[in-house]
């Protein structure tokens, strides 16, 4: 399979997944060459930014854990979008190939422009780098499930997978797993306010090594319920740790090709609001971390 095919492969199955843009899939274009090294790893950067910030957000929107050993079941999605930067439309590739004069410009990444970018060289030939997919944001929805308490303590698990029907691709898959406890069950019952901690930990996979990601999050959370009428408004805010890196590798044409993105690391504060109309829940928050996302939510539970 040629870098170009794999490389489109990851752009295209990631835009499937995450409705990259709403119909980026139907917009991808024969435009995607082949890169290798650090090329590779600058195109699809914004890809991995992007699938950090948007794994890592919207984990905890609420600090209430029942603190009574009681049974609670909720099934909930995230939407959890970003806007791209202007300065994650481009970066800076050279030529590859053996082409000559060995050639610096800036460029479309994964998001950017999608007009190619021709170069010429000695004699006759050209260099062409690929444009990207004209996209500025990105979106991914997550289902999860809730389940609790015991001690204050409760579990979260994220799960979907995909068959893509392409033996190129392979399955897409994303599963995850944490543990949520109160802090403010130990506080005494004139606290004003509910605490609670969590770490949860996340892997997307694309195929057996096409892509895979691995994300860890840990933070505190601080939320107020207030009854209304038949409704309970609770605004939250957290304060996280989050933790992301991504590998993707590939055939070229000359060569095997394995990019490694190291761990990025993030702090994340987070201001949102809970809508709980009996066993309907609603939510909507902001973070502020080294990508800004916005999320919303909504669940069935008790």
């Amino acid at each position: 399979m040629s870098a170009r095919t794999r490389l489109l492969a990851i752009a295209t199955c990631a835009a499937a997944l995450c409705a990259f843009a709403g119909t980026a899939a139907a917009q991808v274009e024969d435009q995607v060459s082949v890169y290798t090294g650090e090329n590779a790893k600058g195109y699809l950067e914004p890809l991995s930014k992007a699938i950090g910030a948007d794994l890592t957000s919207a984990v905890w929107t609420t600090a209430y854990i029942p603190e009574e050993d009681a049974f609670h079941l909720s099934f909930e999605t995230r939407v959890v979008g970003l806007i791209f930067g202007d300065d994650m439309r481009t970066f800076t590739a050279t030529t590859e190939g053996g082409f000559s004069p060995e050639t610096t410009e800036e460029v479309p990444t994964v998001i950017g422009d999608g007009d190619a970018i021709i170069v010429q060289g000695n004699g006759s030939s050209s260099f062409a780098f690929p444009g990207g997919f004209d996209v500025n944001s990105f979106t991914l929805a997550v289902p999860q499930l809730r389940i609790g308490s015991y001690k204050g303590t409760e579990a979260m698990i994220r799960y979907f997978a995909v068959n893509t029907g392409d033996v190129d691709i392979g399955d897409i898959s994303l599963y995850g797993f944490g543990v949520h406890h109160s802090i403010s069950q130990y506080m005494g019952p004139d606290f004003p306010m509910e605490l609670a901690a969590g770490v949860f930990y996340q892997k997307l996979q694309v195929g057996d090594d096409l892509m895979d990601a691995t994300a860890y999050s840990f933070g505190v959370q601080a939320s107020r319920r207030y009854p209304a009428g038949f409704a309970i408004f609770e605004p939250y805010g957290s304060l996280a740790v989050d933790m992301f890196s991504m590998d993707v590798a590939y055939e070229s044409d000359t060569e095997s090709v394995d990019i490694s993105y190291d761990t990025d690391t993030s702090v994340d504060f987070t201001v949102g609001l809970n809508l709980h109309a009996a066993f309907f829940h609603l939510n909507g928050e902001y973070s502020i971390s080294g990508q800004n996302t916005f999320a919303f939510g909504f669940g069935l539970g008790f």
